[in-house]
């Protein structure tokens, strides 16, 4: 049944024009003027929709995905634990005391960043092993660059790898309801190629320069980081709900966002840990840039104006249904406006068999430039932090061509899976 049209002209004109708004604000960071990011743009429109009442507000409740929330919600806390229990410092640093040549390191570093960021979000991971990382290089007198740009690519390239790794392939896994372990099986050549090509693109660019610049030593916290010691308990703790939620996900069709719910609860339930020191972790951010993105698109795709935007674009030759047309309208998209705001746009079009499409689109998309990821930016806001600066330039010179071939790769792949199982 098609979508109906608002009565009121003056609530449908509101819609068009917040949601034009939101979108710009979407592609730009910001709008004109404004103190606000995307969050607060997200917000923003949706409030004006509400004050409008040109969306109801139950209407808008029924608008938010909550397994989807409650799923992004869950694996903060998780991530969260790991990080007052001093798990990713403690894994950075074993990386550094490696006795291995840069090539090494680097494949050990892509190799680790991608499995953490499978389970507990790309950004998370960034956020985490970034700052470490600049110490352990200094401290080996290496340039931090290439192994920087190593950790924002595979920890994109590695969330790829399960309907857990970030958030769009969570919103993805859930409205879709797609199976975990098929999923997996379609991401994993993909992703394995992807992170080879890391690995490869930056060994080649930076063979032979592995070395610091003259002068360049440890900053001051890192004497203090390298004798961080680790809180085994609650790092095993976050680990083995971690291990438990995944392997449930693996083994069982139970509903992921009430158990991963329940594995949050058990981790707040803390001698040590004050529940205010888990919550601070989390990123609010994100889940309200969710909250207002649902209530902008849904009122949006109520006016009936997406449906009538597929049939022009199909009339003309762009089908959003073919597989080819969606896969590269997600990659533009993705980096027009970033991938959790394109998902959104584009999943109402979507089928339970294009579920794979969107999310390795979406994702791999992000290596492309700079603004293309959330990882990316908290890997060079953390180098700026420590001195080091990441040129645009030097981020697409690695970003470009692995997110060349390992689409590519990934096309080649969805379309023999479909193939061997239409």
């Amino acid at each position: 049944m098609a979508p109906s049209v608002p009565e009121d002209f003056s609530a449908l004109t509101t819609v068009i024009v917040v949601f034009v708004l939101v979108y710009l604000g979407m592609l730009l960071g910001g709008l004109p003027f404004l103190q606000l990011d995307r969050t607060g743009i997200a917000l923003l429109g949706a409030i004006a929709l509400l004050v409008s009442e040109s969306i109801g507000e139950a209407d808008a409740g029924r608008a938010v995905h909550m397994p989807t929330l409650i799923l992004l919600f869950s694996f903060m806390v998780v991530s969260a634990q790991l990080r007052l229990g001093g798990f990713y410092d403690w894994i950075t640093w074993k990386l550094g005391k490696l006795r291995a040549s840069p090539p090494g390191l680097l494949a050990a570093l892509i190799g680790v960043v991608g499995v953490l960021a499978a389970v507990f979000s790309n950004d998370v991971v960034c956020l985490s092993i970034a700052p470490v990382l600049i110490d352990v290089c200094l401290l080996r007198r290496l340039d931090p660059v290439p192994f920087l740009l190593a950790l924002a690519c595979a920890a994109n390239i590695g969330s790829a790898a399960t309907l857990i790794g970030n958030p769009q392939n969570m919103l993805i896994g859930a409205r879709l309801h797609l199976d975990f372990v098929a999923y997996a099986q379609e991401a994993a050549v993909p992703v394995v190629g992807g992170l080879i090509m890391v690995w490869v693109i930056i060994g080649w660019l930076w063979r032979g320069r592995w070395q610091g610049r003259p002068g360049a030593g440890p900053s001051a916290e890192a004497g203090t980081a390298s004798s961080h010691t680790m809180d085994r308990w609650q790092a095993t703790k976050g680990l083995t709900v971690a291990g438990t939620l995944f392997g449930l996900f693996l083994l069982t069709d139970w509903p992921r966002e009430i158990v991963a719910l329940g594995g949050a609860g058990l981790l707040l339930l803390s001698r040590k840990l004050h529940s205010r020191q888990m919550l601070g972790l989390v990123d609010w951010q994100v889940l309200l840039l969710f909250i207002g993105l649902f209530i902008v698109n849904h009122a949006f795709e109520q006016t009936g104006l997406p449906e009538q935007a597929v049939a022009n674009l199909a009339a003309c030759g762009l089908d959003l249904r073919r597989p080819a047309v969606l896969f590269g309208m997600t990659f533009l998209l993705s980096n027009l406006v970033s991938n959790v705001p394109a998902v959104m746009l584009l999943l109402p079009i979507a089928a339970s068999r294009d579920g794979a499409l969107l999310a390795l689109a979406s994702t791999l998309a992000g290596n492309l430039l700079v603004v293309g990821s959330i990882a990316n930016i908290i890997v060079m806001d953390a180098a700026a932090r420590r001195g080091v600066i990441i040129t645009w330039s030097q981020h697409a010179r690695v970003g470009v061509p692995v997110t060349v071939v390992s689409l590519i790769v990934s096309g080649a792949v969805l379309l023999t899976w479909r193939t061997g199982t239409g």
